[in-house]
C-alpha cells in the first residue's frame, strides 16, 4: 500500500485526488504556487460524469448548498434575434445532475473536504521542477527538496512535470479567442443558452443560485492572443466583435463591465502519463478546448481513477484506462466549434432545420448522443 503522496497544484482535479487518497490513510501533502485559495476564474459546467466523482467524494450537497444550478436544457439560439433553433432536455438524464457551478465555490468545496481528510495544503510554496525515480523529488522555489513514494502533477498546461513525463509536444493556436465574463443577473431560466453566429457564438448559463450570469464568447481570428484566462480587456472589444447579434445576447453585452480574453490553443494528449513514479493528471496530460464543457469533468474522473490505481497497486494501469476516453472527449469537443460558427447561406439553414426537427420530434435520440459521455461512471466501472 502507498503511504505518502506529493500532489502539485490545487486545482479541481488536484483537490480530489489529495482527498480521495488521504481518505484511504494516504499522507498527501499538496503544494500551491498561489499565496491563497481566492476567487478565480467563473463559471464551470459539472456533467454527471464528473458529478459521480463529487458524490463518492460526500460533497455534492455542498456544492448545492453553495450556490450550484441544477439546469434543466441546453438551448441553441440563432444569433440575429435569439430565436430558439433546438433544445436538449437534461431533465432526460433523470437522477443524473447537471449542475453550474462557480469555480471558486467547487474549489473552495473540495479545500474543505481536503482539509477535513487531513490533507496538508502548503499555500505559496512553487514546485519548480519534478524529478522521476522509485522516490520521485520535487524542488521548491524556496530552495528546499521533498520526496514522496509518488509525485501527481495536477498543475495545468504549464505542468512543471509533464516536460519531464512526456517531452516534445508543442501547443498549436486555433484561429480563435475567447472572452469570459459575469454580470448581475435575477430570475435565471436553469439552463445554457448557446448563441450560434457566423464565426462566432455566445454561451451563457446562471451561477450562485442564479444571481449571475456566466459568459464565454469564442470567435474566430487571425489576430493572435495569449493562452490563460487571466489577461483583461476591453469590453468594448467583445461588443464590437459580437455587435450584429441580437436579442437577450445583445442586451447582456451591454451590461459587461469587466472581461478577459485568451486565445485558444489545441494541445496533444500526452504520449506518456506516468514515468517513475510521477503521473500526470487532468490538464497536464490532456487539455481540452472548452466546447464540450469537460475539461473539469475529465481531471475529476482522472483523479478517482489515478487514486484508485494508486490504491491498488495498478499504477501502471493509469493511462491504459483514462487515455482513450480523454482523447475521445477532446476530439469530440475540437469538432464542435465549426457547428456553432456555420456562415450564411444554405448549409447553415439545413443545418438548424436538421436541429430544429430533431429537437422536436426525437428529442429522446438528441440526448442519447451523449449516453457515452455523461453516462460514464468511474466510481463504479
Amino acid at each position: 500500500m502507498i503511504r505518502n503522496v506529493i500532489v502539485v497544484g490545487a486545482g479541481i482535479g488536484g483537490l480530489a485526488v489529495a482527498t480521495a487518497l488521504a481518505r484511504q490513510g494516504v499522507a498527501v501533502t499538496l503544494y500551491e504556487k498561489a499565496p491563497q485559495i481566492a476567487e478565480v476564474g467563473a463559471g464551470l459546467q459539472i456533467s454527471p460524469n464528473g458529478l459521480a466523482v463529487l458524490r463518492a467524494l460526500g460533497i455534492e450537497d455542498a456544492l448545492e448548498r453553495a450556490g450550484a444550478v441544477r439546469a434543466r436544457s441546453v438551448v441553441l439560439e440563432d444569433y440575429k434575434a435569439g430565436a430558439e433553433v433546438a433544445r436538449l432536455d437534461l431533465t432526460r438524464l433523470q437522477d443524473q445532475k447537471y449542475l453550474f457551478v462557480h469555480r471558486h465555490d467547487l474549489i473552495r468545496v473540495l479545500a474543505s473536504a481536503a482539509k477535513q481528510a487531513n490533507v496538508t495544503l502548503e499555500l505559496g510554496q512553487e514546485v519548480t521542477g519534478v524529478s522521476p525515480g522509485a522516490l520521485p523529488e520535487v524542488r521548491l522555489a524556496a530552495g528546499q527538496t521533498v520526496r514522496a513514494e509518488a509525485v501527481i502533477c495536477a498543475d495545468g498546461i504549464h505542468s512543471v512535470g509533464r516536460d519531464v513525463v512526456s517531452p516534445g509536444s508543442a501547443a498549436a493556436f486555433t484561429g480563435q479567442v475567447a472572452w469570459r465574463a459575469t454580470v448581475p443577473a435575477q430570475a435565471l431560466m436553469p439552463e445554457v443558452r448557446v448563441t450560434m453566429g457566423p464565426g462566432r457564438h455566445l454561451v451563457r448559463y446562471p451561477l450562485k443560485a442564479g444571481s449571475l450570469t456566466n459568459i464565454v464568447a469564442v470567435q474566430e481570428s487571425d489576430a493572435w492572443a495569449e493562452e490563460g484566462w487571466h489577461h483583461g480587456d476591453d469590453p468594448a472589444n467583445l461588443r464590437a466583435a459580437f455587435e450584429d447579434f441580437g436579442g437577450p445576447a445583445a442586451d447582456l453585452l451591454q451590461r459587461v463591465e469587466e472581461v478577459s480574453l485568451w486565445g485558444l490553443f489545441r494541445h496533444p494528449v500526452a504520449e506518456t502519463w506516468r514515468a517513475g513514479n510521477v503521473a500526470l493528471l487532468g490538464d497536464a496530460a490532456h487539455p481540452t478546448l472548452p466546447f464540450l464543457a469537460q475539461g473539469a469533468n475529465l481531471a475529476l474522473e482522472d483523479a478517482w481513477v489515478l487514486a484508485t490505481c494508486l490504491m491498488d497497486g495498478r499504477a501502471d494501469q493509469y493511462q491504459e484506462i483514462r487515455k482513450a476516453r480523454a482523447t475521445r472527449v477532446i476530439d469530440a469537443a475540437s469538432g464542435n466549434a465549426w457547428k456553432y460558427h456555420l456562415q450564411e447561406g444554405p448549409v447553415r439553414r439545413l443545418a438548424h432545420l436538421g436541429l430544429s426537427l430533431g429537437s422536436r420530434l426525437t428529442p429522446g435520440s438528441m440526448m442519447r448522443q451523449f449516453d457515452w459521455l455523461y453516462r460514464h461512471d468511474v466510481t463504479k466501472a
